[in-house]
């Protein structure tokens, strides 16, 4: 099955609003081993839209439209679909007491252009939409495809703009749907890597990713400090789809051993962190200074993470570094806050291990721009330390980018140095047992 995205809204193309719908249903159709060969943003105009729209029912089986079903003339999605597919519209009862119940629920009454929204294209299936009052959409249609000259059906889907009401269809609408008409199972598992570059990885698993077995495939994805290789099988069955994609996972994992930190999807580098925190009674606290407190946010985000976040400093100034976390001030006057000096003290000053007996720590510190930096340290280098029960780890790194890239980047990387140290502590541990 190959789909088609198309995005409605002249807000979208003079970038007032991020389109954040195509990246989240790009994700969702890969996950389902479904291509995806183009998208489109149209504003709202009638005669765009309705051009695109014919292109994208004849060369695509499954056709996705987002935004443009609010109630006011410019929302103008539904009604293009309707003369497209040649399909007049009713007033569905169901829906409109629907949108009534919800203004209700709000105390005020449904204003009257708001009947719009209940006008629905014969034929079609209606997805009720508990988060707004702009309903889904699905409409089967028989095509003859100018492209090939030959008979099908076309799905398309007409999703709401706002991303919590159309990510709530998809998840509980779209995706079973699809599933339930789709002859074959179509199952990924994602293996996600740190500490290589996607070159290298790409490198290392060439084959894998080049393999003309159309039945499993491997696709490489990049995210900051991160790489993803989606594993995507297509079977009779979920079993059989399984079978097949577990000896490619683990063959990865044999090729990338300790960089591979997860096969889960919805798993996050700060949920193995915590993860890895929690298996091993580990405490930790984190001291930043160009981050900001974002990697204490990112583990913060981890449920259960209570029962071993100790505390998180923000040392920003060099007279934080010295009366909060005891870095010493010759330390600071010789080798300046962004240096592998300051950051092993950040991690291993009297008042942390102290008063917060953590058994792991993580400092930050860096020039993160657009000023600062010298000609020895230029803006993009950081500091990282992390001390995992007495011994440190300390990585200089030059990053790229906007003052938000450097932050986001450096976060990534302590929650990698973190795992990456108390892996090797073990390691050593079991390889010496008596130290």
């Amino acid at each position: 099955m190959t789909a088609e995205t198309i995005f409605v809204g002249t807000e979208l193309l003079l970038g007032n609003i991020v389109n954040t719908n195509a990246a989240y249903i790009a994700q969702r159709l890969a996950a389902m081993g479904i291509s995806c060969y183009y998208q489109s943003v149209v504003g709202d105009n009638e005669e765009r839209l309705s051009k695109v729209l014919r292109e994208a029912i004849d060369r695509s089986d499954l056709v996705i439209l987002s935004g443009g079903l609010g109630p006011t003339q410019d929302d103008i999605t539904k009604d293009v679909t309707a003369k497209v597919l040649d399909r007049p519209m009713y007033l569905d009862e169901a829906t409109k007491n629907r949108i009534e119940e919800h203004f209700l629920r709000r105390g005020t009454d449904m204003p009257e252009n708001n009947i719009r929204q209940a006008l629905v294209p014969e034929g079609a299936i209606v997805l009720e939409n508990d988060n707004g009052t702009a309903p889904g959409l699905i409409i089967e249609h028989p095509v003859l495809s100018v492209a090939d000259s030959k008979e099908g059906t076309r799905k398309i889907i007409l999703l709401p703009g706002p991303p919590l009401e159309l990510e709530a269809l998809w998840e509980s609408k779209v995706e079973p749907y699809l599933k339930k008409n789709s002859h074959e199972v179509i199952l990924s598992s994602m293996v996600k890597i740190v500490g290589r570059a996607e070159s290298e990885v790409a490198e290392i698993c060439a084959d894998l990713i080049n393999s003309s077995n159309k039945d499993v495939t491997v696709a490489p994805y990049s995210k900051t400090a991160e790489v993803h290789l989606r594993v995507t099988a297509k079977a009779a069955d979920e079993k059989e789809a399984k079978k097949k994609i577990k000896p490619v996972v683990k063959d990865i994992k044999g090729r990338l051993g300790d960089s591979v930190y997860t096969t889960h999807e919805e798993t996050t580098l700060e949920q193995a962190v915590v993860d890895l925190l929690l298996a091993n009674n580990l405490t930790v606290t984190t001291i930043e200074s160009c981050t900001g407190g974002m990697v204490a946010a990112r583990l913060i985000n981890v449920p259960g993470v209570s029962e071993i976040f100790k505390s998180g400093f923000i040392t920003y100034s060099n007279k934080a570094k010295r009366k909060i976390v005891g870095v010493k001030k010759k330390t600071l006057e010789k080798y300046t806050a962004v240096s592998a000096q300051v950051v092993s003290e950040m991690v291993s000053g009297i008042p942390i291990f102290n008063l917060n007996r953590a058994d792991v720590a993580v400092a930050v510190s860096g020039y993160a721009g657009p000023d600062g930096g010298t000609k020895e340290h230029p803006v993009g280098t950081v500091f990282i330390a992390v001390n995992v029960c007495g011994v440190i780890s300390v990585k200089e790194y030059h990053f790229k980018g906007s003052r938000q890239k450097i932050r986001e980047s450096a976060v990534a990387e302590a929650l990698i140095l973190m795992r990456q140290s108390i892996l090797e502590y073990y390691s050593r541990m079991m390889s010496n047992p008596q130290e």
